[in-house]
Formats: C-alpha cells, sequence, structure tokens
C-alpha cells in the first residue's frame, strides 16, 4: 500500500474501514520526525494529517471516525492530542512533566487509555476524551503499557514487566482483576483483541525471533502466526465477512502488509 523512501508503521482501520492512519517519517529531515497520515483502504489518497516541526506518533480513531487522537512532542515533552480525521483542530489533551503515549480509544467512545511515566513509573491511565478525569489503572513496580479494549469494553489488555519479563496481562476496564495471561522465557507484547473478542493477538520472542501469536482471552490455546527470518511487529485485526478476520502488520521495514490465514482459525 506504501513506497516511498521513508518508514511507515503503526496502521490503524478507521471505523466504518475505508481509510487507514498510520505515522511515516518520508517528508524530511530528521528521520525521527514521525507525522501523522491517512489514506484510502486501496492505498490511495495518501496525506500528511499534523504538519508539525517535532514529532507525531501512534494514531487511534474514535469510534464513530470522526476524530483521530495520537501523541506528539511539539510542545517539549510526549503529550496527547486529538484532532478531527481530517487533521483541523489538533488539541492538546494532557499537560505533565511525565511523558504521556500509547493512546487507545475504547468501544463506546467514552475514555481514551495510553501509557504515562507521570508518577516516576509506567502507568496505564485512563481519561475521558476532553482530556478530564485522568487515572491510574494499573498501580504496578513494573513498566505497563500497549493497551487493548475487548470489544464490548469491558476489559483492557496490556504488557507489563512487573514479573521480571514482559508478559500478557488482562484487567477490568477500572483496573480491577489484573490477570496475567502468558508465561514464557521471551518478551510478549502488543496484544490486540479480535473484533469478536475470542481472540487476542500479540507479539512475542519466546522462540527466538520477534513473531505474531494469538490466544484465547483467558490464556489458553497460544498458536505462532508467522514464521519468517525477519521480525513481525504491530499487528493489528480487519474486521472481515466469515469465516475469519486477517490481519494487518507492521514488518521489519515497516511496511504495511496483508498475513493472510495460513492456519486454521476460529470463526468470528
Amino acid at each position: 500500500l506504501t513506497n516511498n523512501p521513508g518508514d511507515d508503521a503503526g496502521p490503524a482501520w478507521s471505523p466504518d474501514e475505508s481509510q487507514i492512519s498510520f505515522m511515516s517519517n518520508r517528508d524530511g529531515a530528521p528521520s525521527s520526525n514521525w507525522e501523522i497520515y491517512v489514506m484510502n483502504a486501496d492505498g490511495t489518497n495518501q496525506t500528511n494529517l499534523t504538519n508539525s516541526p517535532q514529532w507525531d506518533r501512534d494514531p487511534s480513531w474514535s469510534p464513530d471516525g470522526s476524530q483521530i487522537v495520537f501523541m506528539s512532542n511539539r510542545d517539549g515533552d510526549s503529550e496527547i492530542y486529538v484532532m478531527n480525521a481530517d487533521g483541523t483542530n489538533q488539541t492538546r489533551l494532557t499537560n505533565n512533566p511525565g511523558q504521556d503515549c500509547c493512546v487507545s480509544w475504547s468501544p463506546d467512545g467514552s475514555q481514551i487509555a495510553f501509557r504515562s511515566d507521570r508518577d516516576n513509573d509506567d502507568e496505564i491511565y485512563v481519561m475521558n476524551p476532553d482530556g478530564t478525569n485522568q487515572r491510574n489503572l494499573t498501580n504496578s513496580p513494573g513498566w505497563d503499557a500497549f493497551v487493548s479494549w475487548s470489544p464490548d469494553g469491558s476489559r483492557i489488555a496490556f504488557n507489563s514487566s512487573r514479573d521480571e519479563d514482559f508478559e500478557i496481562y488482562v484487567m477490568n476496564s477500572d483496573g480491577a482483576n489484573q490477570t496475567r495471561l502468558t508465561n514464557s522465557l521471551g518478551d510478549d507484547a502488543r496484544p490486540s483483541w479480535s473484533p469478536g473478542g475470542s481472540q487476542i493477538v500479540f507479539v512475542s520472542t519466546r522462540d527466538g525471533d520477534r513473531e505474531i501469536y494469538v490466544m484465547d482471552p483467558d490464556g489458553t490455546n497460544q498458536k505462532r502466526l508467522t514464521n519468517s527470518p525477519g521480525s513481525a511487529d504491530r499487528p493489528a485485526w480487519i474486521p472481515v465477512p466469515e469465516p475469519s478476520p486477517h490481519l494487518a502488520m507492521a514488518t521489519t521495514v515497516m511496511a504495511l502488509c496483508w498475513m493472510r490465514r495460513r492456519r486454521s482459525l476460529p470463526r468470528h
């Protein structure tokens, strides 16, 4: 879908599946100056939405498709911003000396989850879409990040280093009942809940290189989906007709590609 000298990463599908937002450093120096782009589902009409002198990263659509929340360091440190889907009305939501990042909108649009180190430790927070009522959900001594809401909004999957290495956990949307799902010698990270809620896809180094795995929401039936000499990263589900979703992911070169169904996945 993309083909340019820069790196493209972090794809996020619009709720109506007509567009893909992503981040790219194609437009200039330094290469660390990422911007938020959007394109049609077929790769046409690729448009820079942010045009900021500093980096803008990790877009997440509102459930109604009218807004995109993202992180930016345009004001000196990493903060959370929101804008209309066409790039207008870019507004800062967080304002503190810590780093706020890794945003994800709840399915009903009532909350935005994000990671922050404002309390001298990386924790998962939630806030209202206008930036009010910011509160810490995890309160653990480890590093907590990369949230994914269950489709019904009742639970949040995330990864944490509280037990020494990175593992996948799940908790209620209010932070209660934090439960470990994976227990491997490698790092397990970047969980993403399937549209039907029956599976969680994630990235793991348990077999040596970085590959995509899937499991049931209770941590059972963990299966490896990719097997390549490179690294696979940032898996994201796409709702499609039966029998199963496909996955979009960013590879080592951070190109958006398709992984068609190579193994049998349960029906959704």
